[in-house]
């Protein structure tokens, strides 16, 4: 005999299944008489079915909530900006994102560093950065710095 699965051996986990509700059958099984419908009302008859999201006549939870304005890109790359005036005042041979993130120049969700150009500079960096404005990377390596793409 091997041992091999066969469709006769598949069986559901056990509490997967469990028997379905026998309505309307006497008093005694528990589910007689009104058949788990309850008293009169819309739910008792037959073909009911209310709307979906109806909560009974009280105002319904997604009219209660306010309206979504805007969008929200979630592709979207969360960039640090750093100008040269401010690569200026740090006193680092190489600046990234990470040391950018841990002198706390840069909110620790930042997934990336775009440097512009704005202000000027007068000592050697090195800067590794995902984006240089053309004035930016200018001014770095008129310094005597590197400006590289990351």
């Amino acid at each position: 005999m091997s041992d091999k699965i066969t469709l006769e051996d598949l069986r559901p986990a056990e509490g997967a299944t469990s028997k379905s509700k026998r309505v309307g059958r006497g008093r005694a099984s528990g589910h007689g008489k009104t058949s788990c419908r309850g008293h009169n009302g819309e739910g008792q008859r037959s073909g009911s079915s209310a709307k979906r999201g109806f909560e009974g006549g009280q105002m319904p939870s997604y009219r209660q909530m306010p309206k979504l304005k805007g969008f929200r890109n979630f592709n979207a790359i969360n960039y640090a900006e750093i100008n040269v005036k401010d690569i200026e005042k740090l006193d680092a041979a190489e600046i990234d994102l990470n040391y950018l993130i841990e002198n706390g120049k840069a909110h620790p969700s930042s997934e990336g560093l775009r440097v512009l150009g704005n202000g000027e500079i007068s000592k050697a960096v090195t800067v590794k950065a995902n984006y240089f404005t053309a004035s930016a990377s200018e001014k770095i390596q008129k310094a005597g710095g590197k400006a590289e793409l990351v």
